[in-house]
């Protein structure tokens, strides 16, 4: 279980100072747990606090007892955490069971046998036994996040924290990715940072949406799909002009009749041949944005 209670941080500059986080309150229990949010949102810089690499300028968090307030607590904190930051810096010369094996003495398995035996095994739970000697200099994109995924399984943690893993992946590498993450679920904590809204609907059963350093929303995707119940249209127009009247696009899909739009907002007078819809989880976060004021721009 996770605990965060009044969490704050502030970052202060000689021109300037930015509150990324602020009063985060979050319970986090076992399996899969979805941190939704747009780019600046706070989302990493609350990944870097459970981690143990920031500290934050108010408040407190508890990962299974321990408190990250003290040295004795951040320590057996870091002994059960696996972290995959946005950007890992990787020796691109060294084979990846090299590189995994570099790490794992980092976390302090001093024992070769067994060090040797953890390799073997997250490179198979990664999918890259057969690639384990190749220089990772020659893996694609997708391929070096499931490296950044093996070293940070070595150490067997209870809580693995992946910070916007499938940016930048194509399709396939993105659905191979989440499907690894669910697997992985079964045993421990895992707490996914994105800003793509699919990423969460096809892994999580729990989430919160961050806005501006504040937790907005709280709950199951279900719950914020009914969020925008009654707010969703499907409205198909043979003009090239775009649905406005203060609707946000949330997809456009060209058809023979025309370009069928789906449209999120508090009032559809405008277009009366236009049909409800029901939401789906990037509505309920469309929705969700506009609600609380925030600037939404999905098309």
């Amino acid at each position: 279980m996770i605990t965060i209670s009044s969490l704050s941080k502030i970052y202060r500059t000689k021109n300037r100072t930015v509150q990324a986080l602020d009063n985060v309150n979050l319970e986090i229990g076992t399996g899969m747990f979805g941190l939704l949010g747009p780019n600046g949102a706070g989302k990493t810089t609350l990944m870097r606090i459970l981690a143990g690499i920031v500290n934050p300028s108010q408040g407190e968090v508890i990962i299974n007892g321990h408190s990250l307030k003290t040295g004795a607590g951040k320590k057996a904190i870091k002994a059960t955490l696996g972290y995959l930051p946005q950007e890992l810096g990787m020796y691109q010369e060294l084979s990846a069971s090299q590189f995994i094996d570099y790490m794992a003495i980092l976390k302090g398995i001093d024992d070769t046998q067994k060090r040797v035996q953890q390799v073997e095994k997250v490179l198979n739970m990664v999918g890259l036994s057969q690639d384990a000697e190749r220089k990772i200099k020659g893996f694609s994109g997708g391929m070096k996040r499931r490296v950044g995924i093996a070293q940070a399984l070595v150490n067997d943690p209870e809580l693995l924290i992946v910070d916007e893993p499938t940016a930048g992946l194509d399709p396939e590498e993105r659905i191979r990715f989440r499907n690894l993450l669910v697997n992985l679920s079964d045993e421990r904590t895992i707490i996914l940072s994105t800003h793509i809204v699919e990423d969460i609907a096809q892994t999580c059963q729990d989430m919160a949406v961050l806005s501006s350093g504040q937790v907005i929303f709280r709950g199951s995707p279900a719950g914020l799909m009914r969020e925008a119940d009654g707010h969703v249209w499907s409205f198909t127009s043979d003009s090239m002009e775009r649905p406005d009247h203060g609707l946000t696009v949330v997809s456009m899909l060209h058809l023979p009749e025309g370009i069928q739009y789906r449209l999120v907002g508090s009032s559809i007078e405008k277009y009366p041949t236009a049909e409800a819809v029901k939401p789906g989880l990037e509505d309920g976060y469309v929705w969700l944005m506009r609600s609380k004021g925030q600037t939404v721009d999905v098309l």
